[in-house]
């Protein structure tokens, strides 16, 4: 019989994302936005927090265009419960919605699989095992799971040494066939960002790998290993070397190998590099913590058909789904979002398709169950060709209930203000998706107002025209993109308080200056 072993506690360090988050300040105001005549100056509960002088904005176009984004922002509010529209701008203009098309991949996900689907990761044999010895293959066959980490391929190898294996005679493989390779998820991003790593039905580690530079006098000590919160086992399938140049700060020669401009090193750091051969990965690591506990395994070969009739020996099952899903509409992160939204079309057409005819399904649907119009290449919204308007998103948000499965495990989105000090607004609640890009900024979910309203909304904010000099510069930051996102950001805060808190004088208040704490 199989021995089962549950996941762990995800590890929060290994879900970051590069995807930007927005909160929001002191509430601002009206149920029912009218046109406004007047405004008066608004600030927290503080004598540490000076006046500001009053604004006049009578309008949502006179909020965004304060903003100074030059680019096209796509608004909308509506009444949670009955879908009447509230307040709109540009609503019927299709954007990219960054990291957003993450909500649209979770009920995708979810009507697909349900909610308590898991990923199983197993240790087959194709032979015998007799006085420890198996007379046969070994393989490691990956469900797809996109939070197997080092410690659950420890928690394998321990278990594969109790159910009494010490020594493997024919070959070690690595199957990632439960879902289709991808080299990448998106070409057009630079190649080093570990946001944009490789697919494939074996993953580990969310496909990084961590690379850290240390300065021992005149030269540097490199270290690549897979860990977790703890450092893991050191890697030698992926490898940095350190090479005298000015510019790109990283270049790659070959799949998994990097090179890195002395020039960039400073006095030591780190980063997360992305893993292009994560079968690969996932069996150098395995390899050597089987080692450790006392199996002794050959070299990895990674397959992409699995052998008919292998015995399993050993599994490890995530999360259910539902809490996969919660974790990603969180961290925002790119592969899981990939694995569940490939997962889904999976199930539902029995058989893989790439990540750009996978999201084509996922459009298709959404059109089918939602009557929604949208483009999607990707699952993750790290394409900025994936298109939907805001009044589509609102629709989509609207359409699947306050209270049922999405809003519950959307992120809460905290309420500060301009000294960064949280202010605890216990009658207004904002779950929401944030999705960021350089030159991309959206949010979009559930209010509930400080009258008790449930309401839905949308903001995106694009300018593609800098985001396409972006990208030709080369540069993961280019200039004028971390200004530009962080207005972008006082916008959504700004509309955000606009809409959560009413006053007894129906008239609006602003907070300028504010922080945002993005994700």
């Amino acid at each position: 019989m199989p021995v089962t072993f549950s996941r762990r506690a995800i590890l929060a360090g290994l879900l970051s994302s590069a995807a930007g988050g927005a909160s929001s300040e002191a509430p601002l105001v009206s149920l029912r936005p009218k046109r406004r005549t007047g405004f008066v100056d608004f600030a927290p509960q503080s004598s540490l927090i000076p006046k500001i002088a009053p604004r006049v904005w009578t309008t949502i176009g006179e909020i965004i265009a304060a903003a100074d984004l030059n680019g096209t922002v796509g608004c909308v509010l509506a009444d949670a419960d009955t879908g009447e529209i509230l307040e709109q701008i540009d609503a019927e203009v299709a954007l990219p919605p960054a990291s957003v098309t993450k909500v649209v991949t979770a009920l995708y996900a979810l009507d697909a699989l349900g909610g308590a689907y898991r990923f199983v990761t197993r240790i087959y044999a194709t032979g015998p095992v007799e006085g420890g010895v198996l007379s046969g293959d070994l393989i490691l066959a990956g469900g797809g799971d996109p939070t197997l980490s080092t410690d659950h391929l420890t928690e394998l190898a321990e278990a594969l040494k109790i159910y009494g294996v010490t020594e493997v005679t024919g070959r070690f493989l690595c199957w990632r066939g439960a879902l289709p390779y991808a080299e990448e998820i998106e070409p057009s991003q630079l190649d080093y960002l570990g946001y944009n790593p490789a697919i494939s039905g074996l993953n580990l580690n969310y496909n990084r790998v961590y690379f850290e530079w240390v300065r021992l006098g005149g030269d540097w000590r490199v270290i690549m290993d897979a860990r977790t919160e703890n450092p893991g086992p050191a890697v030698s399938m992926a490898r940095v070397r350190i090479v005298d140049r000015g510019a790109p700060v990283f270049a790659t020669d070959a799949l998994d190998s990097w090179t890195v401009a002395r020039s960039a090193l400073g006095n030591g750091g780190s980063r997360r590099m992305p893993v292009r051969q994560p079968a690969l990965y996932a069996g150098e690591v395995f390899q050597t913590l089987a080692r450790d506990a006392g199996v002794i395994l050959p070299a990895p070969e990674v397959i992409d058909n699995l052998p008919e009739g292998p015995a399993e020996l050993v599994q490890h099952t995530s999360a259910h789904l539902r809490t996969i899903l919660q974790e990603m509409l969180k961290y925002s992160n790119n592969l899981t979002a990939e694995v569940c939204g490939l997962a889904a079309t999976r199930a539902i057409f029995n058989t893989s398709l790439d990540i750009k005819a996978s999201a084509a399904q996922m459009t298709r649907w959404l059109r089918q169950k939602y009557s929604i119009k949208a483009n999607f290449v990707d699952h993750s919204g790290l394409s900025d060709q994936n298109l939907v308007s805001a009044c589509d998103m609102v629709k989509l948000l609207q359409a699947v209930g306050y209270n049922e499965s999405l809003r519950p495990i959307m992120r809460r989105i905290a309420i500060r203000d301009h000294g960064n000090n949280l202010l605890e607004y216990n009658s207004i609640e904002v779950r929401a998706k944030t999705g960021s890009l350089n030159f991309v900024s959206s949010l979009a979910g559930y209010i509930k107002t400080s009258e008790g309203t449930e309401l839905v909304f949308t903001i995106f904010a694009v300018n593609l025209e800098r985001r396409e000099l972006g990208k030709a510069s080369g540069y993961e930051v280019p200039e004028g993109s971390i200004t530009w996102n962080r207005r972008a950001k006082l916008l959504q805060q700004k509309l955000l308080q606009r809409w959560g808190q009413s006053y007894p004088n129906d008239v609006l208040a602003d907070t300028t200056d504010q922080v945002v704490i993005t994700d």
